[in-house]
């Protein structure tokens, strides 16, 4: 709610620009803008995507194949896999002591493309808040393929 009048700003900026003036070339020009990134924690990441940052799917690089172990005396998940990113010769993928006693020879997950998060993002239902709304449990196992858990205000940019 609160980036509304942002995203609308953005939009304005897009679509129609602002005349400005050009102090060095004497003369009024369209000025138009975009937003490029953002740079912020992976909680605030959360909030602004929409992709949870909690669960088996969290990994935004690794995405369904997130290695994950569920703790279970520390009821959370604990994520080991990401050894399989490093170089394949690197030392730590041998590793085995100051891990979890195996060498990592997986190679590194392949990155979604735009298409392909563009279509999972597309595929979900935004969360319908009240009294009707489907309680959290049936929710997340009609989602369980994916982590995004709701519309981002930023996906109505159009560029």
């Amino acid at each position: 709610m609160y980036l509304e009048p942002l995203i609308e700003e953005l939009l304005d900026l897009w679509n129609k620009g602002i005349e400005m003036w050009d102090a060095k070339e004497k003369e009024n020009f369209t000025l138009r803008a975009i937003l490029i990134w953002t740079i912020n924690d992976f909680a605030a990441y959360a909030m602004l995507s929409g992709w949870s940052t909690k669960g088996k799917f969290v990994c935004p690089y690794c995405h369904r194949h997130t290695d994950y172990l569920w703790l279970k005396f520390g009821s959370k998940h604990c994520y080991m896999g990401h050894r399989r990113c490093l170089p394949l010769k690197h030392k730590w993928r041998r590793n085995k002591v100051s891990f979890n006693n195996k060498a990592e020879t997986r190679e590194a997950p392949v990155p979604l493309s735009d298409e392909q998060v563009k279509q999972d993002y597309e595929s979900f239902q935004q969360v319908i808040f009240g009294k009707d709304s489907k309680k959290r449990k049936q929710r997340d196992e009609d989602n369980r393929w994916h982590n995004w858990r709701k519309k981002s205000i930023f996906f109505e940019l159009p560029y």
